[in-house]
């Protein structure tokens, strides 16, 4: 099954169900499930902005978190970068004039068990087991 890994806190606010885009540099025309797996890396800078608002306690990483659905790929103008910053701009924020792409994410859910892997950049592949998904 196709992996993204995503720095933490935004792993964890996606597999909560609070950020609904991720954002990359990189446009795909990949739609369908994929897992989340957090990284090693932690943005202490958005933990910090993130943590009074939003449930951060539990932020585990190098681990697959959860599955989700991509539904769409969609190019952050400014007219975009403005909607999602309205929508909730804790989540949102620090476009100012970055160019890239969100992918929207649905369908979420969480694992119970949480399975250590060592990530990747982009998207790539793990072999999953029958059971990953408690």
């Amino acid at each position: 099954m196709k992996v993204l890994t995503i720095k933490q806190p935004y792993a964890s606010l996606i597999i909560k169900g609070y950020k609904e885009y991720e954002f990359r540099t990189w446009e795909t025309k990949y739609r369908g499930e994929f897992l989340i797996h957090a990284g090693q890396t932690v943005d202490r800078v958005a933990l910090k902005k993130l943590s009074k608002d939003y449930n951060l306690e539990d932020m585990p990483t190098g681990v697959i978190l959860g599955k989700v659905t991509l539904t769409d790929c969609v190019k952050i103008t400014p007219e975009m970068a403005e909607k999602l910053e309205k929508k909730d701009n804790n989540i949102y924020w620090g476009f100012n004039g970055w160019e890239g792409y969100g992918f929207k994410l649905d369908n979420i859910v969480e694992f119970k068990d949480k399975t250590n892997v060592k990530g990747q950049l982009g998207f790539w592949n793990y072999e999953v087991e029958k059971n990953i998904e408690k």
